[in-house]
């Protein structure tokens, strides 16, 4: 009988913190615009990417996978690469990173705000 009454004392507790409320629902609720890149999406980014990175530097074949944080100012941070195709072309990568102008910041309910992508680069 105890484990029946703790059962119902969790589940009733659960779902009166599972609810959003407040704040928060008006913070979910207000309108995403996605980071831009020189006026684009991803797809842009993947172009300047492409135009900068020294392909010899990718010691094999497969796929690099990084991510980075869009801060509100548009800059890029945080720069981590998940899984890399040898040092050099980590390397490079970042160095390309580094090498981009300011993005067009994300904006949550026409405020600018911190996103972070993860991109994967495929060499063959």
């Amino acid at each position: 009988m105890k484990q029946v009454i703790l059962m119902i004392l969790f589940f009733i507790s659960s779902f009166g913190y599972s609810q959003i409320g407040g704040e928060d629902e008006v913070y979910l609720g207000g309108d995403f615009i996605d980071a831009k890149f020189q006026g684009g999406g991803i797809d842009k980014f993947y172009d300047f990417i492409i135009e900068n990175f020294d392909v010899s530097t990718v010691e094999k074949r497969g796929q690099i996978i990084f991510t980075f944080n869009v801060n509100e100012l548009g800059e890029i941070k945080n720069i981590r690469i998940l899984r890399d195709l040898g040092t050099n072309s980590a390397i490079e990568l970042i160095r390309v990173l580094k090498k981009a102008t300011k993005w067009q910041p994300a904006k949550r309910g026409g405020k600018p705000i911190s996103i972070q992508l993860k991109m994967p680069l495929t060499f063959n």
